[in-house]
């Protein structure tokens, strides 16, 4: 008997979440976090709470905007190293789009591990825009070369952050944006005071912010007061711009 091939994995985009639109003009792909090292494959439901109702809530919203809303399904769990797993995957994930949708432009939205490979894939040239949630980053080491930012030169970013976050840290989601925000003016990022890894406490409020951005980004909407002043105001004003509780309350009337 032959020796059995073991067949290459590959990525895919899961189902557009909701009723998708006659005609997409902008397409958001979202990434779920994942673990720093491991080659095991993902779950086939494998896409966390914040995931889920990031995706529906956008998916709600842009729908009328003609915005397409999918669940990037990765190869590994992990990042592994060097490999970047779930960058290339989200790499992937945009030319799928290109593919599908014809030239349109792509957010990437990504939580946690999703957070990183979102803010690493953002040069590709579909992508208009990075939203990263609660993004893991890893720690500063004057041995490794630091996390890239030139690739976001030419994209909006949003990052939002909980103050109190315990799994991934974000004073380094802080000092990759100030690194960002001196190549890219158009760089922005949210705290979320006395809130954990799962912002929970402030949950309507980051998913407002959330869709107040994306549809800027893509349908050209125009932007809430508080995220016209984040991208304006220099650093670290901009940077650590606190969200409001009640937060999009007036939007969605």
């Amino acid at each position: 008997m032959g020796q059995q091939v073991t067949p290459v994995r590959t990525a895919r985009l899961g189902k557009a979440i909701g009723p998708e639109p006659e005609t997409v003009s902008g397409v958001v792909l979202l990434l779920p976090g994942g673990e720093e090292v491991s080659d095991r494959r993902p779950p086939a439901l494998w896409t966390n709470g914040p995931v889920r109702a990031l995706g529906r809530a956008l998916a709600r919203t842009g729908r009328q905007d003609g915005l397409a809303v999918h669940v990037v399904r990765y190869r590994y769990r992990g990042w592994n190293g060097v490999e970047a797993h779930l960058a290339a995957d989200a790499a992937w994930a945009a030319d799928e789009a290109v593919r599908r949708y014809g030239d349109v432009p792509v957010c990437l939205a990504g939580v946690g591990m999703g957070g990183r490979a979102a803010l690493r894939a953002g040069g590709h040239e579909a992508v208009n825009s990075v939203l990263a949630v609660a993004p893991w980053l890893p720690e500063e080491d004057m041995a490794v070369p630091p996390e890239p930012v030139k690739q976001l030169v030419g994209r909006r970013v949003l990052i939002v952050h909980g103050t109190n976050d315990e799994r991934t840290d974000p004073e380094l989601s802080f000092r990759l944006a100030a690194r960002a925000k001196k190549v890219n003016r158009e760089v922005c990022r949210f705290e979320v005071h006395s809130d954990g890894h799962g912002l929970h406490q402030y949950r309507e409020e980051v998913l407002c912010l959330a869709e107040d951005f994306v549809r800027g980004v893509l349908s050209g909407r125009r932007f809430s007061r508080p995220v016209q002043d984040a991208l304006a105001a220099p650093p670290p004003l901009g940077l650590r711009m606190p969200l409001a509780a009640g937060f999009g309350r007036s939007l969605r009337r």
